[in-house]
């Protein structure tokens, strides 16, 4: 009996070009997480064992790059922009096998190019950002972490502020928690001070109480820093 490994491949249909690739995923029963990050990234026991590197799909004949999270409707002027800036430049790339962090980067600045050709929607954008930092984070490459830091605070005050992460994974709470974090983390501490604010106003209905502690906690820390 062949021993199962925690990766598998899954087959898929290019959204784009309608052709069939596979692409390399991870059985979640091999991922164990030991801990989170305040900003919610997630340290795996096993750091091979990653599946936030294998989370875009890159169409290896179009380039077309895209996650479960995106839109499967493409408007014609937008069909034909990416073609023209993506698929007609595409050298034939295979992201399908097995993922370098460096890798996995790749893959989700490819996707955040072809999400922003396509107007993805603002919550779908700050997502690919801030994977991306949380990678670079993994590399120690502070600088690059911050910049992906900043374009996905940027795309969640818009998503907020558009209210598109309705009907998602994101409450309101969480994603009020999150931008004040992403700010303190970039040294934004008045800003950041405001969103953690926002999310203790509404500890009378709050329904995920770990959010609001963490929310006192970084709000204090605040505090303390600027003291």
């Amino acid at each position: 009996m062949a021993e199962i490994t925690p990766f598998y491949e899954k087959t898929e249909e290019c959204p784009l070009c309608k052709k069939i690739f596979t692409t390399t995923k991870i059985r979640s029963r091999f991922i164990k997480v030991a801990s989170y990050d305040t900003d919610f990234s997630p340290v795996y026991q096993d750091s091979e064992i990653n599946p936030i590197i294998y989370f875009v799909n890159v169409c290896p004949h179009c380039g077309y790059s895209y996650t479960e999270e995106f839109s499967r409707y493409f408007p014609p002027a937008v069909l034909n922009e990416i073609k023209e800036k993506v698929c007609s430049r595409w050298v034939y790339q295979d992201y399908g096998k097995h993922r370098s962090i460096k890798d996995g980067i790749n893959s989700y600045k490819l996707a955040y190019y072809c999400a922003t050709l396509k107007h993805e929607k603002n919550i779908t954008m700050g997502g690919l950002a801030l994977r991306t930092a949380w990678l670079y984070r993994l590399l120690k490459i502070q600088e690059e972490e911050n910049r992906f830091l900043e374009m996905a605070v940027k795309q969640y005050e818009d998503s907020y502020s558009k209210g598109d992460f309705s009907r998602t994974k994101m409450s309101e709470i969480k994603l009020l928690y999150l931008i004040g974090e992403l700010k303190r983390r970039l040294g934004h501490y008045k800003e950041a001070t405001f969103y953690f604010s926002k999310v203790i106003e509404r500890q009378k209905f709050a329904t995920e109480p770990k959010i609001l502690e963490m929310a006192k906690n970084q709000w204090q820390m605040i505090r303390q820093t600027m003291e």
